[in-house]
């Protein structure tokens, strides 16, 4: 039997102990050699964040490659597979239709078995679970901050960074500014029309550049969730 290898770092992870591309090609190279299976090639997609599938060259070369051998696809955990249960789901379908396999060794997940192909989705569903609630926990400490007048990631339009480095200071004339466009917004205008009104009033932006939609939306979004 042959298999094939897949890895996968985003950016942030590259020295992180445990995940790097190396560890990761090791750890894959130590389970086929104690299987006795033959490990043709490792496929890698590096600095690509694994959200979705389907943006990863790597990834969607080493499914054709095992689909084709009818062979085993070793990953070193479902976290470097993919970030949502759809996307590892179908992955793992498309390797059972294609009659290939999948081997996850942090979760020592092997869908030979049917036994492996349960488990395999039950902690599919359990990492997704898992992710959700740390995303919530996420958003729900920069709101905390918000609520505080704390900074969270750029100073944003309408504060200035205090000394400490973490409260934000309301800025008077952009404060002025955003009142302007809530009005605007409030009468009904859109957001192209908000930023080319302000250009024509020469209000200034955070940057000193002339004023876009996009700009406009993430001060209207800001309000939002501040309220």
């Amino acid at each position: 039997m042959r298999a094939f290898g897949y890895c996968r770092v985003s950016t942030e992870q590259q020295a992180d102990e445990g995940v790097s591309l190396e560890a990761q090609q090791a750890k894959i190279a130590a389970w086929c050699m104690v299987n006795d299976i033959e490990l043709d090639t490792v496929f890698v997609d590096a600095g690509i964040s694994g959200k979705r599938a389907d943006n990863r060259p790597e990834l969607q070369k080493a499914l054709i490659a095992a689909c084709k051998a009818k062979s085993v696809l070793v990953v070193y955990s479902l976290s470097r597979l993919a970030r949502s249960t759809r996307d590892t789901l179908m992955i793992a379908e498309r390797l059972d239709k294609a009659g290939a396999d999948l081997v996850s060794l942090s979760e020592k997940i092997d869908t030979t078995s049917a036994s492996g192909k349960m488990m395999f989705r039950m902690l599919a569903v359990l990492a997704e679970f898992e992710r959700d609630q740390i995303s919530e926990r996420t958003t729900s400490a920069m709101r905390h901050k918000q609520s505080k007048q704390e900074r969270v990631g750029e100073v944003p339009y309408g504060y200035d960074l205090g000394a400490d480095g973490v409260m934000l200071i309301p800025n008077a004339e952009q404060q002025e500014a955003i009142g302007l466009i809530n009005a605007l917004h409030q009468a009904g205008m859109s957001l192209r029309a908000i930023a080319a009104e302000l250009n024509t009033r020469s209000v200034p932006s955070k940057k000193g550049g002339e004023w876009i939609h996009t700009a406009i939306s993430r001060i209207l979004k800001r309000r939002s969730v501040a309220a």
